[in-house]
């Protein structure tokens, strides 16, 4: 099934000239660009959504730990996306999966921890 039908063509517009423009485009503009785009071109903006969304959460949200584990979380879910459309994008995972890792830590959240360390450990065995 096709979603580009729900999204809306002025807004995809909007997001690739703002990524194609010149200048330094602000992080949070880039991550808003990126999740538009990801809903119609997956396979080239979600290998760039995934770090976007960690930059986001440690320049825009270092003070607010539990907006910054959303977003951190969010960049986990495009990675393992992007893991189960391509193979080989194992590397964008574990990277995703040891920022949320960090972010974890400094919260004192040992059993989320405990989780995520046992799938980084799989990723390395290759059992994904």
């Amino acid at each position: 099934m096709n979603h580009t039908g729900n999204i809306s063509h002025d807004e995809v517009l909007r997001a690739r000239v703002a990524l194609l423009g010149s200048g330094t485009l602000p992080i949070r503009h880039q991550v808003a660009a990126y999740r538009t785009l990801v809903q119609v071109s997956p396979l080239a903006y979600l290998p760039l959504l995934a770090p976007a969304l960690y930059d986001y959460s440690r320049m825009e949200f270092a003070h607010r730990p539990e907006i910054a584990l959303a977003l951190r979380a969010e960049g986990v879910a495009a990675a393992r996306r992007m893991c189960g459309m391509e193979a080989g994008w194992e590397q964008l995972l574990v990277g995703a999966l040891g920022r949320y890792r960090e972010q974890l830590e400094v919260m004192g959240r040992g059993e989320e921890l405990a989780a995520v360390e046992a799938e980084m450990g799989e990723i390395a065995r290759g059992g994904r």
